[in-house]
């Protein structure tokens, strides 16, 4: 996954898929991320691409819902209990006033031990055992998981709601059904990734159920005004994200500025 830019820098991610790792006590993915000064070409960092990974995920879910989210946003629904659930709650917390969270899984217990290690944070933080009265009772709704049939429904979902999509990557998962599509505002990272990686787009539109014009804008839109986020309070809105090149670049640099360790 490369990426540059123009007068900047230029970055690199490599990524090996090795299902079979579990036997090995290893994750099935391990990445790495190369840092190139763009002038010169001279490496300037290798970071683990795991964990820049998480990382800019949360942060690019967190900056959509910024622009999309109600400003008053204090209950937070975690769908999915994988690594990347602290790392988005924490995101999330860090642009809107995030005071309950509550986490569902398939596993409960795995969502136990998520909420235990997010004790010491400035919100409380619980178990969802039923996942309709979690989404009614949150303002924000993020969903991390590998489903491939649809885990939101849209009937449950009222007005001023915020649903972050970030699971769904390959075009026969999804993790919410065609009246959530139809009823929200739409917004993704990029138009390029979802119209051909996310299910929920893939399948709506192959469907006829949602157009292309439907969506309102991407993430970079919405940061440079291009694009206006949430205007009505009481609107339904939704971010698809799928990641992108240039998520990873913008974390890569900011660690690097940081002068976080490279190892």
């Amino acid at each position: 996954m490369p990426g540059w830019r123009t007068n900047g820098a230029i970055g690199v991610k490599l990524v090996t898929v090795f299902a079979d790792n579990a036997i090995r006590s290893l994750p099935a993915v391990h990445a790495c991320y190369v840092l190139f000064d763009g002038e010169s070409g001279a490496p300037l960092a290798m970071l683990d691409g795991n964990e820049l990974t998480l990382r800019r995920t949360g942060a690019a879910s967190a900056l959509a819902a910024k622009f999309l989210a109600r400003p008053d946003a204090k209950r937070l629904l975690m769908v999915g209990t994988g690594e990347l659930a602290p790392h988005v709650i924490l995101s999330h917390a860090e642009v809107r006033p995030i005071k309950e969270v509550r986490i569902w899984g398939r596993r409960p217990e795995r969502a136990r031990e998520v909420a235990d290690d997010l004790k010491g944070h400035d919100f409380s933080v619980t178990v969802c055992d039923d996942l309709q009265a979690g989404v009614e009772w949150a303002d924000i709704v993020s969903c991390a998981t590998l489903s491939q049939t649809p885990l939101i429904e849209g009937r449950w979902l009222r007005p001023g709601q915020h649903l972050d999509l970030i699971g769904a990557f390959r075009p026969n998962m999804r993790e919410a059904d065609d009246t959530a599509m139809t009823r929200a505002a739409l917004y993704v990272d990029t138009r390029a990734g979802a119209l051909v990686e996310a299910g929920e787009f893939v399948q709506t539109l192959a469907a006829g159920v949602i157009q292309p014009s439907d969506i309102k804008g991407e993430l970079s839109d919405l940061v440079r005004g291009l694009t206006p986020g949430r205007q009505d309070p009481a609107a339904i809105t939704l971010f698809k994200s799928v990641g992108t090149a240039i998520e990873d670049l913008a974390a890569a640099e900011l660690a690097v500025e940081a002068g976080g360790p490279t190892p």
